[in-house]
């Protein structure tokens, strides 16, 4: 077989993962809207606006990557979807969380986040603080009352999760030194430090989670931990190039305001074409650490080739 023939046929083989991959986004997605809207007080029940203020933010769309991500690793060693979706979910009430705690003026001051306004400016400053905290609080007490998880697992997740949301490793130490970045020129070292907690953390944290609910051993939770790492680093890569490249329309939020805010993104540091380099690599790395697995991976290899190109 030439070269040409072998290149093709792997970009079918890749276009097949991508494809199997997007499926299962959509297939998961209403399980994971349904176990949302279980785990958040309804609008009508008081204090009413701060449960408004909740919801416009975890309803407005996004693409629920983490809580997918958690499923998809859960789900490849074998645990069963209704074990996975309460933590699933937990990921993403964090998530929103830091959306609407990173979209304030006194942080990244974004008046659009998921294609509507974000949630201090429909509600207010204060809502907006309110809504984030007890996002946090639900979080952890979903992971808490899920009787479909034993208590020694529950109480290990909680752990990983307030690690990967937190300091001195996790996300908040990570949006710390973003905000100490701006404005300034920073090393390649400091500018993947920072980027590791902000946005690496968590998914390293959901593909561990969705592991330790399986109770697939240290062996898979290794290889899981490190296909974790450069799979958010690709997700923070290609996120920094359509800073740079996507439409308003495209992003659901404001785009080129890291290059207004002077934030050190991989696209300002490396540049454009490097920095596709990068992910691609990233790429390739993720998926050569589900090499030292023993199960089917076809579903994780496509969702990092589904990051690496993803148009939003």
């Amino acid at each position: 077989m030439t070269n040409r023939s072998l290149t093709k046929k792997r970009y079918r083989s890749d276009e097949a993962l991508v494809n199997s991959a997007r499926r299962f986004l959509q297939t998961r997605r209403a399980a994971i809207e349904a176990t949302l809207d279980r785990l958040v007080p309804r609008e009508s029940e008081p204090p009413e606006r701060l449960h408004g203020a909740i919801r416009w933010s975890l309803f407005a769309g996004g693409k629920r990557f983490r809580p997918a991500l958690l499923l998809a690793v859960g789900e490849t060693f074998g645990a069963r979807t209704e074990a996975l979706l309460a933590t699933a979910c937990a990921f993403e009430l964090v998530h929103t969380y830091s959306l609407i705690h990173d979209d304030l003026p006194a942080m990244d001051d974004d008046d659009m986040r998921r294609g509507r306004p974000t949630c201090h400016v429909r509600f207010d400053e204060a809502t907006a603080i309110l809504a984030g905290d007890a996002l946090q609080s639900l979080a952890f007490q979903a992971i808490a009352e899920d009787e479909h998880v034993d208590r020694a697992t529950r109480a290990m997740l909680v752990a990983e999760l307030a690690r990967a949301a937190g300091t001195p490793r996790g996300m908040v130490a990570g949006q710390a030194f973003d905000l100490e970045a701006e404005g300034r020129s920073i090393s390649e070292a400091a500018l993947e430090r920072m980027h590791r907690l902000k946005t690496g953390a968590m998914i390293v944290a959901a593909a561990r989670a969705g592991v330790l609910i399986a109770g697939a051993g240290e062996e898979s939770l290794v290889a899981v931990t490190e296909y974790g790492t450069q799979l958010g680093l690709l997700f923070q890569i290609t996120d920094d190039l359509l800073d740079v490249t996507a439409t308003a329309g495209d992003l659901g939020k404001t785009p080129g305001k890291d290059l207004r805010a002077g934030k050190a993104t991989y696209a300002t540091v490396y540049g454009v074409p490097a920095a596709r380099e990068k992910a691609a690599r990233a790429c390739a790395d993720a998926c050569a650490a589900l090499d030292r697995l023993h199960h089917e991976t076809g579903l994780l290899r496509g969702l990092a080739l589904l990051t690496l190109h993803r148009k939003t």
